[in-house]
């Protein structure tokens, strides 16, 4: 039989459920990894597509890896407070409904309940328990009517999650073109196969961590990453011709 990831003893049940739920932010790490080497490999495939120096690529991927990675931080830190705020508010809606119209509100409960199958005295006794402590109406609507998660993520935890992944696995990409005497052609290679490595590591780690398919999570992950690399590139030879005027105006 196949070892289960918790002990059933009494006292073990106990100790996890008074400890609460531990909040993940693996969602927010692996967001931003995947899209920081993505965004970084797009600049980098770009300007080698355009056959620019290596120079270039470099300076265009490191300006974009802290403008944007520091951009999606504040975006994931505004979503995660959204979600945060939007708690509160229906908090503050069920506090003041529970004071205006408590007998709505514990028909709320009696429905809510009825509808997972309780009903009769058992039915009653689980109406009066619940609405005996606010707190706990509150928050049991909150759940059971809303559908909310009490236990979310810390917005600032999320963002510095979401940017130092992003930062750091999309800096990857860009490690070839800090070797001055490695050509364009042979760094793009190089970042490449990095890139490509880093897309499977992702998915493949995501995997361990949730325990299930790690395999075929760093292929889709590659395969997805991979793509996005692809398109990337090509643009680049399309606007080949704007790309090397500019590295012109540049050098000159």
């Amino acid at each position: 039989m196949r070892e289960l990831e918790h002990s059933h003893r009494p006292e073990d049940i106990r100790h996890r459920l008074e400890s609460g739920r531990r909040t993940s932010y693996l969602r927010d790490a692996i967001l931003g990894g995947i899209d920081g080497c993505v965004t970084t490999f797009a600049v980098v495939a770009s300007v080698a597509g355009a056959g620019l120096p290596g120079l270039i690529a470099f300076s265009l991927g490191l300006s974009s890896l802290i403008a944007d990675g520091f951009s999606m931080g504040v975006s994931n830190y505004q979503g995660v407070k959204s979600d945060r705020d939007a708690v509160e508010q229906a908090r503050a809606t069920e506090n003041s409904h529970i004071r205006e119209v408590p007998d709505g509100e514990r028909e709320e409960i009696r429905q809510i309940f009825a509808r997972k199958g309780f009903e009769g005295e058992v039915l009653e006794e689980i109406v009066e328990t619940i609405s005996a402590d606010e707190s706990l109406w509150v928050e049991t609507m909150l759940r059971e009517e809303h559908g909310l998660d009490l236990e979310g993520a810390e917005p600032l935890r999320a963002a510095l999650w979401t940017f130092g992944a992003f930062v750091i696995v999309g800096a990857i990409p860009l490690l070839p073109f800090m070797l001055p005497l490695v050509g364009v052609d042979v760094a793009f290679a190089v970042s490449s196969v990095l890139t490509a490595i880093t897309f499977f590591g992702i998915g493949f780690v995501k995997g361990v961590i949730l325990g299930d398919g790690h395999w075929r999570a760093g292929i889709e992950t590659l395969f997805m990453g991979g793509g996005a690399a692809v398109i990337a590139y090509l643009v680049g030879g399309i606007f080949e011709p704007m790309m090397t005027e500019m590295g012109l105006a540049i050098s000159g």
